[in-house]
């Protein structure tokens, strides 16, 4: 079931998804060399204590504040302090707030260091299909649009769009309908209608679309071991707009 929000439910997401926007502020510049993935998981849970949240993550019982996932790690990364980021890592930090009851949802994949330039070219094509995606968020549209817009950028240069994972509801709950693909679905294909908070995201890899889990149940691989990006925002629709809720605008920056 699709549950519409109403404006104050909405306002309450829209908080939690400024206090996630400015943890990454902060989180990013630290996603470095030498730093362990424990460490960024660390911060950020002290950043949303400190703030009156909380990891989103503990109520789907992920061992983590934060997922931080590397490389050939597509998503459900787990923090350790034997994983050590490396200079050329592509670090994707998948992070939600749970803020009052209210779940925000972003994903960004940081460059360190001197990353292989097949590797930024791939990550600029995730960002540019992630735009595509949320500019087809709209009224009158349906979910497949959404899914189409991504696929359109993404498959003419080559990637493997991961079809396994897809995007979904969000703000009540971490996972809420309707689910999101980022490729082409024949399954349920609902209308776009204002109240829809939205979690688009596309998972993009250099070689194969399919995947794999590890054995601790959590962390997914491409089957390849080639690399792959992430990126997410939260979007509120609208009668007239979309808003792309996990962004501070200037006046907040």
């Amino acid at each position: 079931m699709i549950r519409i929000k109403n404006e104050k439910q909405i306002e309450g997401i829209r908080k939690s998804c400024k206090l996630l926007a400015r943890l990454f502020k902060e989180i990013v510049p630290m996603t470095v060399a030498g730093v362990s993935t424990k460490e960024l998981d660390d911060f950020a849970k002290d950043f949303m204590h400190k703030h009156g949240g909380s990891p989103a993550w503990y109520k789907e019982n992920f061992p983590g504040a934060i997922c931080c996932s590397i490389n050939d790690e597509v998503i459900h990364g787990i923090p350790s302090k034997k994983r050590i980021i490396r200079d050329g890592d592509l670090v994707s930090l998948d992070i939600g707030i749970d803020l009052g009851g209210y779940i925000s949802d972003s994903t960004v994949t940081v460059p360190v260091g001197n990353v292989d330039s097949a590797c930024l070219k791939m990550l600029e094509a995730a960002k540019e299909s992630l735009a595509a995606g949320i500019d087809a968020c709209r009224v009158g549209n349906r979910i497949s649009h959404i899914s189409n817009a991504v696929y359109d950028v993404l498959a003419p240069k080559g990637y493997g769009v991961v079809y396994s994972f897809c995007g979904h509801g969000v703000g009540l709950k971490v996972h809420e309908d309707p689910s999101i693909p980022n490729v082409p679905d024949g399954g349920s294909n609902h209308r776009i209608v204002p109240g829809m908070v939205l979690a688009i995201e596309p998972m993009v890899n250099l070689g194969t679309p399919d995947v794999e889990i590890l054995e601790d149940g959590w962390t997914v691989v491409t089957a390849d071991g080639k690399p792959s990006v992430h990126v997410e925002h939260t979007v509120a629709v609208f009668k007239d707009h979309t808003e792309i809720l996990t962004v501070l605008d200037p006046d907040e920056e």
